[in-house]
Protein backbone atom coordinates (compact mmCIF):
# COMPACT_ATOMS: atom_id res chain seq x y z
CA UNK A 1 0.00 0.00 0.00
CA UNK A 2 2.78 2.63 0.69
CA UNK A 3 6.10 2.01 -0.07
CA UNK A 4 9.05 4.16 0.39
CA UNK A 5 12.01 3.38 -1.57
CA UNK A 6 15.54 4.93 -0.75
CA UNK A 7 14.43 8.02 0.96
CA UNK A 8 17.38 10.46 1.47
CA UNK A 9 15.77 13.83 3.26
CA UNK A 10 18.24 16.80 4.84
CA UNK A 11 16.93 18.92 7.32
CA UNK A 12 19.54 21.38 8.67
CA UNK A 13 22.92 19.10 9.85
CA UNK A 14 20.47 15.81 10.39
CA UNK A 15 19.45 13.55 7.27
CA UNK A 16 17.14 10.94 6.65
CA UNK A 17 19.78 8.34 4.81
CA UNK A 18 18.40 5.86 2.52
CA UNK A 19 14.66 4.94 3.94
CA UNK A 20 13.48 1.75 2.67
CA UNK A 21 10.06 0.26 4.24
CA UNK A 22 6.75 -1.30 3.58
CA UNK A 23 3.30 -0.35 5.28
CA UNK A 24 -0.03 -2.68 3.84
CA UNK A 25 -2.94 -2.28 4.05
CA UNK A 26 -4.32 -2.83 7.53
CA UNK A 27 -0.97 -2.52 9.44
CA UNK A 28 -0.52 -0.64 12.45
CA UNK A 29 2.78 0.24 11.43
CA UNK A 30 5.35 1.78 14.36
CA UNK A 31 7.98 3.89 13.84
CA UNK A 32 10.19 3.64 17.08
CA UNK A 33 13.04 5.37 18.32
CA UNK A 34 14.39 7.78 20.70
CA UNK A 35 13.92 11.54 20.72
CA UNK A 36 15.81 13.07 17.62
CA UNK A 37 16.56 9.61 15.52
CA UNK A 38 14.25 11.16 12.07
CA UNK A 39 10.92 9.66 13.45
CA UNK A 40 8.87 12.55 12.98
CA UNK A 41 11.02 13.89 9.74
CA UNK A 42 10.10 10.29 8.13
CA UNK A 43 5.99 11.13 9.15
CA UNK A 44 6.26 14.53 7.44
CA UNK A 45 7.96 13.04 4.48
CA UNK A 46 5.28 10.46 3.88
CA UNK A 47 2.36 13.23 4.64
CA UNK A 48 3.94 15.66 1.94
CA UNK A 49 5.48 17.93 4.78
CA UNK A 50 8.89 17.72 2.96
CA UNK A 51 10.20 16.59 -0.42
CA UNK A 52 12.95 14.08 -0.16
CA UNK A 53 16.22 15.31 -2.26
CA UNK A 54 16.35 11.68 -3.19
CA UNK A 55 13.82 8.49 -3.79
CA UNK A 56 10.76 7.51 -4.51
CA UNK A 57 7.22 7.29 -2.43
CA UNK A 58 4.52 5.26 -3.68
CA UNK A 59 0.98 4.87 -2.43
CA UNK A 60 -1.39 2.15 -4.17
CA UNK A 61 1.07 1.97 -6.48
CA UNK A 62 0.77 5.74 -7.81
CA UNK A 63 4.60 7.56 -7.20
CA UNK A 64 3.53 10.28 -4.72
CA UNK A 65 7.08 11.46 -3.58
CA UNK A 66 6.54 14.99 -5.55
CA UNK A 67 2.29 15.71 -5.32
CA UNK A 68 1.32 18.01 -2.88
CA UNK A 69 -0.26 17.23 0.49
CA UNK A 70 -3.62 18.03 -0.63
CA UNK A 71 -3.53 14.91 -3.44
CA UNK A 72 -2.33 12.47 -1.13
CA UNK A 73 -5.53 11.60 0.83
CA UNK A 74 -3.21 11.34 4.01
CA UNK A 75 -4.45 12.20 7.41
CA UNK A 76 -2.06 13.71 9.53
CA UNK A 77 -2.49 14.53 13.19
CA UNK A 78 0.00 16.41 15.07
CA UNK A 79 1.49 16.30 18.31
CA UNK A 80 -0.11 19.89 19.67
CA UNK A 81 -3.16 18.62 17.91
CA UNK A 82 -3.49 21.49 15.86
CA UNK A 83 -6.77 22.42 16.17
CA UNK A 84 -8.12 25.66 15.48
CA UNK A 85 -8.96 27.19 19.06
CA UNK A 86 -10.91 30.34 17.77
CA UNK A 87 -13.34 27.30 16.08
CA UNK A 88 -16.26 25.41 18.26
CA UNK A 89 -15.78 21.35 18.03
CA UNK A 90 -18.32 21.33 15.71
CA UNK A 91 -16.52 23.91 13.46
CA UNK A 92 -13.12 22.19 13.50
CA UNK A 93 -14.90 19.08 12.61
CA UNK A 94 -16.75 20.88 9.45
CA UNK A 95 -13.57 22.56 8.57
CA UNK A 96 -12.20 19.54 6.25
CA UNK A 97 -15.51 19.39 4.58
CA UNK A 98 -15.67 23.14 3.33
CA UNK A 99 -14.52 22.65 -0.32
CA UNK A 100 -16.50 18.96 -0.53
CA UNK A 101 -19.61 20.43 -2.23
CA UNK A 102 -21.50 18.32 0.34
CA UNK A 103 -25.35 19.05 1.09
CA UNK A 104 -26.25 20.28 4.55
CA UNK A 105 -28.05 17.14 5.38
CA UNK A 106 -25.03 14.75 4.14
CA UNK A 107 -22.43 17.39 5.78
CA UNK A 108 -24.61 17.44 9.18
CA UNK A 109 -25.09 13.33 8.81
CA UNK A 110 -21.08 13.06 8.09
CA UNK A 111 -19.80 15.25 11.58
CA UNK A 112 -22.72 13.67 13.83
CA UNK A 113 -21.02 9.94 12.78
CA UNK A 114 -17.25 10.80 13.18
CA UNK A 115 -18.32 12.75 16.73
CA UNK A 116 -20.18 9.68 17.85
CA UNK A 117 -17.35 7.52 16.76
CA UNK A 118 -14.79 9.92 19.15
CA UNK A 119 -17.34 10.45 21.79
CA UNK A 120 -17.47 14.31 21.29
CA UNK A 121 -21.56 14.74 20.78
CA UNK A 122 -22.15 16.43 23.77
CA UNK A 123 -19.09 18.98 23.17
CA UNK A 124 -20.14 19.91 19.71
CA UNK A 125 -20.94 23.47 20.99
CA UNK A 126 -17.62 23.83 23.19
CA UNK A 127 -13.93 26.00 22.63
CA UNK A 128 -11.17 23.85 22.05
CA UNK A 129 -9.94 25.87 25.25
CA UNK A 130 -12.38 23.99 27.72
CA UNK A 131 -11.21 20.65 27.02
CA UNK A 132 -9.27 18.18 28.34
CA UNK A 133 -6.11 16.69 26.61
CA UNK A 134 -7.91 13.35 26.01
CA UNK A 135 -11.19 15.53 24.25
CA UNK A 136 -8.43 17.40 22.48
CA UNK A 137 -6.96 14.12 20.84
CA UNK A 138 -10.40 12.89 20.07
CA UNK A 139 -11.16 16.19 18.06
CA UNK A 140 -8.05 15.87 15.92
CA UNK A 141 -8.62 12.46 15.43
CA UNK A 142 -12.11 12.53 14.28
CA UNK A 143 -10.94 16.14 12.30
CA UNK A 144 -8.30 13.81 10.33
CA UNK A 145 -10.50 10.73 10.01
CA UNK A 146 -13.75 12.92 9.00
CA UNK A 147 -12.22 12.58 5.13
CA UNK A 148 -11.18 8.68 5.16
CA UNK A 149 -8.26 8.64 4.71
CA UNK A 150 -6.00 5.60 3.40
CA UNK A 151 -3.52 6.46 5.83
CA UNK A 152 -3.43 7.65 9.40
CA UNK A 153 -0.95 9.57 9.92
CA UNK A 154 0.15 9.94 13.98
CA UNK A 155 3.33 11.85 15.81
CA UNK A 156 3.55 10.93 19.38
CA UNK A 157 -0.29 11.12 20.01
CA UNK A 158 0.37 9.73 23.65
CA UNK A 159 3.07 11.82 25.16
CA UNK A 160 0.88 14.02 26.25
CA UNK A 161 -1.52 12.48 28.43
CA UNK A 162 -1.59 10.78 31.50
CA UNK A 163 -2.01 7.06 32.35
CA UNK A 164 -5.91 7.28 31.93
CA UNK A 165 -5.82 8.78 28.83
CA UNK A 166 -3.68 6.91 27.40
CA UNK A 167 -5.25 3.85 28.25
CA UNK A 168 -8.27 5.25 26.83
CA UNK A 169 -7.02 6.77 23.47
CA UNK A 170 -5.14 3.43 23.32
CA UNK A 171 -8.05 1.90 23.24
CA UNK A 172 -9.40 4.32 20.92
CA UNK A 173 -7.22 3.92 18.71
CA UNK A 174 -7.21 0.00 18.47
CA UNK A 175 -11.07 0.28 17.68
CA UNK A 176 -9.81 2.76 14.81
CA UNK A 177 -7.57 -0.22 13.40
CA UNK A 178 -9.94 -2.81 13.75
CA UNK A 179 -12.33 -1.39 12.17
CA UNK A 180 -9.62 -1.20 9.01
CA UNK A 181 -7.77 1.87 8.87
CA UNK A 182 -3.94 1.65 8.31
CA UNK A 183 -1.74 3.60 10.92
CA UNK A 184 1.67 4.80 11.08
CA UNK A 185 2.80 5.47 14.62
CA UNK A 186 5.83 7.48 15.69
CA UNK A 187 6.47 6.32 19.58
CA UNK A 188 9.63 6.65 21.55
CA UNK A 189 7.69 4.44 24.15
CA UNK A 190 8.55 0.25 23.49
CA UNK A 191 5.51 -0.43 25.56
CA UNK A 192 3.46 1.42 23.47
CA UNK A 193 4.55 -0.63 20.45
CA UNK A 194 4.06 -3.64 21.90
CA UNK A 195 0.54 -3.09 22.74
CA UNK A 196 -0.68 -1.18 19.15
CA UNK A 197 1.71 -2.61 16.42
CA UNK A 198 1.68 -5.47 14.38
CA UNK A 199 4.85 -4.13 12.38
CA UNK A 200 7.49 -2.02 13.50
CA UNK A 201 10.38 0.05 12.36
CA UNK A 202 13.31 0.82 14.55
CA UNK A 203 14.78 3.94 14.01
CA UNK A 204 18.27 5.31 14.70
CA UNK A 205 20.09 8.44 13.40
CA UNK A 206 17.87 8.86 10.27
CA UNK A 207 17.94 5.16 9.18
CA UNK A 208 15.62 2.44 9.59
CA UNK A 209 17.87 -0.42 11.08
CA UNK A 210 15.43 -3.50 11.69
CA UNK A 211 11.89 -4.15 10.56
CA UNK A 212 9.68 -6.68 11.46
CA UNK A 213 6.81 -7.87 13.83
CA UNK A 214 7.12 -7.22 17.91
CA UNK A 215 7.95 -10.42 17.99
CA UNK A 216 10.67 -10.64 15.85
CA UNK A 217 12.07 -7.45 17.10
CA UNK A 218 11.99 -7.37 20.90
CA UNK A 219 12.76 -11.12 20.85
CA UNK A 220 15.15 -11.08 17.96
CA UNK A 221 17.11 -7.81 18.34
CA UNK A 222 19.34 -7.38 14.64
CA UNK A 223 22.03 -5.26 16.38
CA UNK A 224 23.04 -4.19 19.71
CA UNK A 225 21.66 -0.80 19.41
CA UNK A 226 18.22 -2.51 19.10
CA UNK A 227 19.01 -4.71 21.76
CA UNK A 228 20.71 -1.91 24.38
CA UNK A 229 17.25 0.54 23.10
CA UNK A 230 14.36 -1.91 24.30
CA UNK A 231 16.40 -3.40 27.18
CA UNK A 232 15.86 -6.66 28.58
CA UNK A 233 12.25 -7.41 28.68
CA UNK A 234 10.26 -10.19 29.80
CA UNK A 235 8.05 -9.90 26.94
CA UNK A 236 6.49 -12.87 25.49
CA UNK A 237 3.32 -14.13 23.15
CA UNK A 238 0.39 -15.19 24.53
CA UNK A 239 -3.10 -17.32 23.57
CA UNK A 240 -5.64 -15.58 25.90
CA UNK A 241 -8.56 -17.58 26.87
CA UNK A 242 -11.51 -15.85 28.43
CA UNK A 243 -13.95 -17.76 31.00
CA UNK A 244 -16.71 -15.68 33.65
CA UNK A 245 -15.52 -12.44 32.60
CA UNK A 246 -11.58 -12.85 33.10
CA UNK A 247 -8.65 -13.39 30.99
CA UNK A 248 -6.32 -15.50 31.26
CA UNK A 249 -2.91 -15.72 28.64
CA UNK A 250 -1.12 -18.89 27.91
CA UNK A 251 2.84 -18.63 27.37
CA UNK A 252 4.66 -21.75 25.59
CA UNK A 253 1.21 -23.25 26.19
CA UNK A 254 2.78 -24.03 29.85
CA UNK A 255 2.20 -21.40 31.91
CA UNK A 256 -0.76 -19.42 32.52
CA UNK A 257 -0.96 -15.38 33.29
CA UNK A 258 -4.33 -13.95 35.04
CA UNK A 259 -4.36 -10.67 33.52
CA UNK A 260 -6.34 -7.64 34.80
CA UNK A 261 -7.52 -6.60 32.13
CA UNK A 262 -10.45 -7.89 29.90
CA UNK A 263 -9.11 -7.70 26.44
CA UNK A 264 -11.10 -9.39 23.89
CA UNK A 265 -8.11 -10.17 21.75
CA UNK A 266 -7.47 -14.07 20.87
CA UNK A 267 -4.06 -13.63 20.65
CA UNK A 268 -1.55 -10.85 21.69
CA UNK A 269 1.49 -9.77 23.95
CA UNK A 270 2.55 -9.71 27.89
CA UNK A 271 4.89 -7.42 28.85
CA UNK A 272 5.87 -8.00 32.48
CA UNK A 273 8.03 -5.29 33.93
CA UNK A 274 10.89 -6.27 35.72
CA UNK A 275 10.16 -4.22 38.70
CA UNK A 276 7.15 -5.94 39.38
CA UNK A 277 8.77 -9.36 40.02
CA UNK A 278 9.38 -10.51 43.07
CA UNK A 279 11.48 -13.08 44.60
CA UNK A 280 10.97 -14.75 47.73
CA UNK A 281 12.77 -18.11 49.08
CA UNK A 282 9.24 -18.61 51.39
CA UNK A 283 5.43 -18.33 50.18
CA UNK A 284 4.52 -14.65 50.43
CA UNK A 285 1.02 -13.45 51.87
CA UNK A 286 0.05 -10.88 48.91
CA UNK A 287 -2.98 -10.03 46.48
CA UNK A 288 -0.59 -11.09 43.61
CA UNK A 289 -2.71 -12.88 41.20
CA UNK A 290 -0.19 -14.58 39.65
CA UNK A 291 2.89 -17.15 42.21
CA UNK A 292 4.94 -19.38 40.36
CA UNK A 293 7.07 -21.80 41.91
CA UNK A 294 10.24 -21.95 40.32
CA UNK A 295 14.62 -22.94 40.83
Amino acid sequence: MLKLLDITCRFGDFFLNHISFEVNQGDYFILLGESGAGKSLILETIAGLRIPDSGHLYLDGEEITRKRIQERNIGFVFQDYAIFPHMTVYENLAYPLQNKHLSRHHKLGVISEIARKMNLQDLLKRSPVSLSGGELQRLALGRTLILSPKILLLDEPLSSLDKRLRDHIRNLLRTIHREGQTIVHVTHDYEEAISLANQIAVVNQGQVIQTGSPEEVFQHPSNEFVANFIGEKNFFPVRCNHFSGNTEALINDRITIKLENKSPAIRGYVLIRHQDVILSTEPLISTARNMFQGI
